[in-house]
């Protein structure tokens, strides 16, 4: 059987792929793109440590010009995923990207049309929260109907970032992770809960908390916080979404889900403890007096016998297979993978947030896209924090605090100096 021929943009994040797609047994990795020769210094050690030839680019045309590829992933600027997806997609060439999907409304509207566009060919969006051990059980237990109906769900993803902000913003002020909004970084809270129940958001209520100095004091614009998104899913339920680089060590991927029929939640303090159970459920079978239900204390299996040492607790694992799979055309695969649809719908409660804190706190619709009479009002709506993207609807990050005063050059330079020398923030 012919191997799908995989190429890489962005080798810093797409380093994890690549792993992946090195001695794959459905897949060959024949490509990566990257504008840091030394990055590419190390793929090609590590292509020829495993006894394989890669090509390598420093130029996106070039590297999308490539004739000997089947499909790429874009580990590239967060804030760029969409245009380059639709390059990709419109040269003949199946798509999984990083996060996030979407920078703006546009963004996603363009991004869909571009799908529908090319029916025969694979987008897929790589939030590997989905897929640890505990969410794919999650949404195993939800879709099984144990739990009955969602109520309430709370995703958290509290991870802060000043001591690597050098090696992942280099000392550049247009760093999209200095320009964007606290808000924008949102489906690795709110990405699982949509994927564990299938249901779409219809609400959104941003909030963010205040601006952190020493956030500022490595070039964030507005001091990166905490960012809190209340989303009311198409059922009623409501959801909180909160994320951002407040202090706490270690950092806490959390998830809980109230159902009529139980709940179920993961353990975030089980990262102190290699064996202690990462997960808690409780159930009211049927016919089961009301609070008198089984509890339940364990670590669940992943679902497949993959590579559990991939990163991201083994969910980087998952992301690759599937996308490889469904280009396969394995229906399993398509299932559970995380199409443009639903990838959309885990981005833009960030993007209508930020709108939302800038108009303060008030409640914003958010659309159905799969409808196309829905898109035309969103169609040419750029608002957001990315300068690369928002055109004449730019905000700045930092609206909300009411402006802050710039960060001067020195800033930057100091943080450069760290990345080259190696040093944490």
């Amino acid at each position: 059987m012919k191997k799908i021929r995989v190429g890489v943009m962005g080798a810093a994040r797409g380093m994890a792929m690549i792993d992946q797609l090195i001695n794959n047994n459905d897949a060959e990795l024949v490509a990566v793109c990257d504008f840091y020769r030394p990055i590419l210094d190390s793929v090609k050690a590590r292509a020829d440590q495993n006894g394989i030839s890669v090509k390598l680019f420093d130029s996106f045309d070039d590297f999308l010009a490539y004739p000997d590829m089947d499909a790429v992933v874009l580990a590239n600027y967060a804030d760029q995923h969409a245009p380059y997806a639709i390059r990709c997609m419109d040269r003949g060439l199946h798509v999984m990207t990083e996060v996030l999907t979407c920078a703006n409304m546009k963004q996603a509207v363009d991004l869909i049309e571009c799908c529908e566009r090319h029916p025969d060919l694979v987008y897929n969006y790589a939030e590997n929260y989905c897929f640890f051990n505990t969410t794919q059980e999650m949404r195993r237990l939800y879709q099984s109907g144990v739990l009955g109906e969602i109520v309430h769900a709370e995703g958290e993803y509290i991870h802060d970032c000043s001591s690597i902000w050098p090696q992942i913003t280099y000392g550049q002020r247009e760093h999209w992770r200095n320009q964007t909004a606290s808000t924008f970084y949102c489906t690795h809270s709110l990405g699982p809960i949509i994927h564990v129940t299938g249901l779409r958001p219809i609400q959104v209520i941003g909030t963010q908390s205040i601006s952190l100095p020493y956030m500022r004091e490595l070039g964030n614009v507005a001091g990166w916080s905490s960012a809190m998104e209340i989303v009311t899913l198409e059922n009623g339920a409501v959801v909180k979404s909160i994320h951002g680089c407040i202090k706490r060590e270690p950092g806490s991927i959390n998830y809980e889900f109230y159902g009529t029929k139980g709940m179920v939640e993961t353990n975030r303090l089980s990262c102190l403890d290699e064996k202690a159970p990462t997960l808690f459920s409780y159930i009211e079978g049927e016919g089961c007096p009301n609070c008198r239900g089984e509890r339940k204390t364990y670590s669940p299996e992943f679902k497949l016998e993959g590579d559990v040492n991939a990163g991201h607790g083994g969910s980087d694992y998952y992301t690759v297979y599937w996308f490889i799979r469904s280009i396969l055309g394995d229906e399993e695969a398509k299932k559970e993978a995380i199409g443009v649809y639903e990838a959309v719908d885990m981005c833009i409660p960030g993007i209508l947030a930020f709108k939302s804190i800038n108009n303060g706190n008030c409640p914003i619709k958010v659309p159905d896209l799969r409808n196309k009479e829905e898109r035309d009002a969103y169609r040419n709506d750029t608002y957001c924090a990315s300068k690369y993207c928002a055109g004449d609807q730019y905000h700045s990050p930092d609206e909300a605090y009411g402006g802050l005063p710039p960060i001067p050059d020195e800033v930057y330079d100091a943080v450069r100096v760290k990345w080259e020398k190696g040093e944490q923030g």
